[in-house]
């Protein structure tokens, strides 16, 4: 790894932990329902959707906060921004950011397993 590419990796790395600590300090501003929801929510998504790629995970961040920013903003209560199932919202939520899961990585593999196999059994 060359100099350059690692000066790059620690400033990508301090510039995202920098938006991180923006993004909790914003959080902390919402009316305290909205940041208890938000703060379920984060945490589902956290676990469930197995991104790995931190500005994927920064960038869904800040779109959650911003949503939640907006519906306090604009008196929505909690109920009617995560609807009915809250589960379904944070997954619905989480598919907009799956080019990040890692499970991504292992799909491919397995395929390109198969399509491997299926080559050697044809020959």
């Amino acid at each position: 790894m060359s100099i350059r590419s690692m000066f790059e990796a620690v400033v990508g790395e301090l510039a995202l932990k920098k938006r991180w600590r923006q993004l909790k300090a914003r959080k902390q501003q919402l009316p305290e329902s909205h940041r208890k929801a938000h703060d379920a929510v984060e945490r589902y998504l956290m676990y469930s959707a197995g991104i790995a790629d931190g500005a994927i995970v920064t960038a869904m961040a800040e779109d959650l906060l911003e949503l939640f920013e907006q519906g306090a903003a604009d008196g929505t209560p909690v109920s009617a921004i995560v609807g009915d199932d809250p589960v379904e919202f944070a997954e619905e939520f989480a598919r907009n950011y799956s080019e990040g899961a890692w499970i991504n990585k292992e799909r491919a593999r397995l395929n390109d397993a198969i399509d491997t196999i299926n080559k050697e059994d044809e020959s």
